[in-house]
């Protein structure tokens, strides 16, 4: 298990000496002006290097589909060994197929290829897997674990304010920013060609398009059988070969429908995961508990205490490459291990339904469009009202960040720019979608399940020497979603319609019709009891002062429980002691 770095330079002696300045023994690539090396500590898939017609390469890289993958090798006139990994098989669809062999590839990858006298750099589809990249002293650095980007002497990191406002902002980096000045990150479904001078091209190799018909009255029965297909397929290649599937099951229709797939599509027994914060919580156990009885998986309940979240959170924040300000990191944490502790390889979740079919998130901005005023006073562009319905950080800026800070943004490009591409694209770009709810779906994928959702399932799973596999953010699930009509993902009042119409026959009517509650996380509870000295002593220490981020005075108010800390819940404090705690980590 480790992460994987790559360095292109003017010579190999110097690629080689900045791989082994950041602490990673290098390998022979066979190139000339390139080093690199497996990243050992760091719990990860990343193997090589590996070659394939004249190219060497590193990678993380699970694929779902090898045999489609190997079948177009063949048609190529180049077939793949019987007994080639996962890495050189999407190496050999680089070689001979180009983007069109990567863009075919389904799966989990992170793909570094030296190319020719320069470096590529290749990331799936949804951003399931990560990598960054970096250039100083004349050469080019791409690791798929920033803490090894951190330790690179030639560049000298420090922390990049302008990703603090941005975490602040959404609660998780939206884009191409990292939290390290000048480390960028790979987009998902790109490719990057890093050029010995410095030069930097992108080329997209997919981004999901609305294909909608003719819009009014039509039979919705294909749409639904279309995706009931789709969602089989896209479960029964994600599941393990020769043991039981597990599966993290919340209660909700799309961790059930998975279940429900699971237990349907393997021949072998699925176990099933959920989480407690205690029975005086509001909670969904009911629900998972009755999806567990109805398709007979061996189900575990683990119970969470504010003490051990108190605990552990310090390590959770260190397992992520970027914060994420969920508390629900340290659960998502200890269900890996359990998972991990009964044996299993793989682990399913019901991660991207909220984000592909159109979950509560989405309603704020659909009444905000609804009831706007171009020119009134009070009205704000589409991206501002995103940033606004996020309702964490962004309207507290002013208040929480010192004035040398807010001094330090002025002129930085804002937040609103990750989201505008989707929000309001312009004619003729590669973004454009014209329905709203499909515009907002559309940003909610390419930020928040890229960046918050699927790089949290990845580190905390992989740091427990699991994988953890989506199968709603399967690119054919998506591509149908953005074929199917808007008003059958959000029809009247009903999210997600069509895909509980979809798998309606697999589960109880009480789960499929049953409105989003979720789960009730106490972060209040916590940051009033557990945490509260924990918080205090980080975000008020001497270390904390010594960064000039944020003023003391915000900090004490919403520790007491006041200010614009109320309509959050302490969310807001949340966001600010997993940033503090990450730094930390990080040194910075």
């Amino acid at each position: 298990m480790a992460r994987f770095c790559v360095c292109l330079a003017p010579t190999t002696r110097q690629a080689r000496d900045h791989v082994e300045a950041m602490g990673v023994p290098t390998a022979d690539a066979g190139v000339r002006g390139a080093g690199l090396g497996l990243v050992a500590g760091e719990t990860g898939r990343a193997e090589g290097p590996f070659t394939a017609h004249g190219l060497s390469a590193m990678g993380e890289v699970t694929l779902h589909n090898r045999p489609v993958l190997r079948a177009a090798l063949r048609a190529e006139g180049a077939p793949a060994p019987v007994h080639c990994g996962d890495g050189e098989l999407l190496l050999r669809c680089w070689a001979r197929l180009g983007e069109a062999g990567v863009a075919l590839a389904e799966g989990m990858f992170a793909l570094a290829v030296l190319d020719g006298d320069g470096l590529v750099l290749v990331r799936d589809h949804v951003g399931a897997r990560t990598v960054f990249y970096a250039r100083a002293q004349g050469a080019w650095a791409a690791s798929t674990s920033l803490r090894t980007l951190r330790r690179w002497p030639a560049l000298g990191t420090s922390m990049n304010l302008a990703a603090v406002r941005s975490f602040l902002t959404f609660a998780y980096l939206p884009g191409e920013e990292t939290l390290l000045e000048g480390v960028r990150e790979v987009l998902p479904g790109r490719v990057l060609r890093l050029a010995p001078d410095g030069g930097v091209t992108e080329s997209v190799f997919w981004e999901p398009r609305e294909q909608l018909g003719q819009q009014g009255a039509q039979d919705t029965t294909p749409y639904a059988l279309a995706l009931r297909s789709h969602l089989e397929t896209a479960t029964a290649v994600r599941l393990p070969e020769a043991e039981p599937a597990a599966v993290l099951l919340s209660g909700g229709v799309d961790s059930s429908l998975v279940t429900a797939l699971a237990a349907k599509l393997h021949s072998h027994p699925v176990h099933t995961y959920s989480i407690s914060f205690g029975d005086e919580l509001p909670n969904e156990l009911g629900y998972s508990g009755l999806v567990a009885a109805h398709c007979h998986t061996r189900h575990r309940v683990l119970s969470v205490s504010g003490e051990a979240v108190a605990s552990r959170l310090a390590e959770a924040a260190a397992l992520l490459d970027s914060p994420v300000g969920d508390p629900l990191t340290v659960p998502n944490l200890m269900l890996a291990e359990a998972v991990a502790a009964d044996g299993a390889s793989v682990v399913l979740n019901g991660e991207g339904g909220d984000p592909v079919f159109g979950g509560p998130k989405n309603l704020p901005m659909l009444v905000q469009e609804m009831h706007r005023e171009p020119g009134a006073p009070w009205d704000e562009d589409r991206a501002t009202a995103y940033l606004r319905a996020y309702r964490k950080c962004w309207t507290d800026l002013p208040r929480l960040l010192t004035g040398p800070a807010l001094d330090a943004l002025r002129g930085a490009p804002l937040p609103q720019r990750f989201v505008e591409p989707y929000l309001t694209p312009g004619p003729g770009s590669p973004h454009r979608m014209d329905a709203l709810l499909n515009q907002l779906l559309h940003c909610n994928l390419r930020t928040k399940g890229a960046h918050h959702i699927l790089t949290k399932v990845e580190r905390l799973t992989a740091s427990q020497g699991i994988e953890g596999r989506s199968p709603l953010f399967d690119r054919r699930v998506i591509d149908h979603a953005f074929a199917t009509p808007p008003d059958l993902k959000l029809r009247g009042t009903a999210e997600k319609w069509i895909l509980k119409e979809a798998v309606r026959d697999l589960l109880p009517g009480t789960v499929v019709d049953r409105p989003k509650s979720g789960m009730r996380v106490p972060v209040q509870q916590w940051l009033a009891g557990p945490l509260r000295d924990l918080a205090g002593d980080l975000l008020l220490s001497r270390q904390s002062a010594g960064r000039g981020l944020f003023r003391p005075a915000a900090i004490r108010t919403w520790m007491r429980g006041e200010g614009t800390l109320l309509p959050r819940q302490g969310g807001k404090l949340w966001l600010v002691l997993t940033l503090e705690l990450w730094l930390r980590s990080y040194g910075l």
